[in-house]
């Protein structure tokens, strides 16, 4: 019996970034045919490589294979240097443009004093003010997780102390001797 591993190895694919992957240009190419695209976006047709090649030359560009597995492979006049700057450029752009988003913890107890919740509560409005996501848990001790009522009161008085900068996006739910509450950041204008 053969090994199953090398049919795992092909379902694998490395997704690289648009600025990374290599396209066939000039003499890569080796079809006999292709359609062509000029550099306005204009079809001029199914040719030759090799007129397809003159005509880049003459324009002073690059031919370079957009879509390799169509029939026949349709190929782009254009300035492949100037093409692959603007594709990283726009990388650039859409990776500082997006925001990560953390979920931060806050550990309360089923004993805890008004005081410390108050605390607890405005290290909570930090995290939802810069955009985090904010868990709250608390861990009963012994005899404490059979009154899981108490933990639902404790937090039920502490979303009410965040409510304005908050909005439960999952509500206080008991898994054995912990209890959890997910809170996201109000969305703005609200």
């Amino acid at each position: 019996m053969q090994p199953h591993f090398f049919v795992w190895i092909n379902l694998y694919k490395v997704v690289e970034p648009i600025a990374a992957q290599e396209l066939m240009i000039n003499e890569e190419i080796r079809d006999r045919e292709v359609r062509l695209i000029d550099e306005n976006g204009e079809q001029l047709g199914v040719v030759k490589l090799d007129h397809a090649m003159r005509i880049a030359e003459e324009r002073d560009l690059d031919l370079v294979k957009i879509v390799p597995n169509a029939a026949p492979p349709v190929c782009k006049i254009m300035d492949y240097g100037k093409y692959r700057f603007e594709q990283s450029k726009r990388e650039k752009e859409q990776r500082r443009n997006q925001t990560i988003v953390e979920t931060k913890e806050i550990r309360l107890s089923a004993t805890i004093d008004m005081h410390d919740m108050e605390v607890k509560a405005k290290a909570c409005q930090q995290f939802l003010k810069s955009g985090n996501k904010v868990k709250v848990s608390i861990r009963f001790r012994g005899r404490q997780a059979a009154h899981g009522d108490v933990g639902l009161d404790v937090m039920n008085a502490f979303f009410e102390l965040v409510r304005d900068f908050a909005v439960i996006d999952r509500p206080a739910k008991q898994e054995g001797r912990n209890m959890f509450m997910l809170l996201n950041p109000k969305p703005a204008g609200k």
